[in-house]
């Protein structure tokens, strides 16, 4: 009998744990300031580009409907061959530079690429502009660095946040065969 009144008196004095509150309540302000910083770079490399793009008389670009813009070097208009999709094997040259045409990376260190479209790691820019090119086309892009490198660069020559100028020739190109 006293086993049970002391067991009764333990249950009912037992609360139930209840969560922790948080210390500190975040009203989302850094993350507000943050995402207006990074507007506000985009929009000045933008500007950059179309003022570079402006000042180009020996070439036509065309803002592709991602975020870069692209001069056909070498086009076949005429033959209507197959361009890479997903799953297909391609061989491609490339060389990276900055806006200014200073070679940050050369073709010789590069090139040839083989690259699987979309199942392996490349940067947004040059996996869209492959996937516009025939074999034999080549490309002139201006990748904004949101399309190229962005936050982190490459870890080696490619800073934080740097545009970009590439070269890009499509060499040989190999269709997924579907069984």
């Amino acid at each position: 009998m006293v086993f049970g009144v002391l067991l009764m008196i333990v249950l009912v004095s037992c609360k139930t744990p209840e969560a922790r509150r948080p210390i500190t309540i975040s009203s989302g302000s850094f993350n507000k300031e943050s995402v207006t910083r990074n507007q506000e770079r985009i929009a000045q490399e933008i500007k950059l580009i179309e003022n570079i793009i402006e000042a180009d008389t020996t070439r036509s670009f065309t803002a592709s409907q991602s975020g870069f813009y692209y001069s056909y070097t070498k086009q076949d208009s005429i033959s209507g061959g197959l361009k890479p999709k997903f799953g297909d094997n391609v061989v491609f040259n490339y060389q990276i530079s900055d806006l200014s045409g200073t070679i940050i990376y050369s073709v010789e260190q590069l090139s040839p690429r083989n690259y699987v479209i979309d199942k392996e790691e490349l940067i947004s820019g040059l996996r869209e502009a492959l996937k516009m090119m025939q074999v034999g086309e080549s490309m002139e892009l201006i990748l904004p660095s949101f399309k190229a490198y962005g936050y982190y660069g490459d870890q080696d020559k490619i800073g934080v946040n740097i545009p970009l100028q590439v070269s890009i020739s499509l060499i040989k190109l190999e269709p997924t065969i579907i069984n």
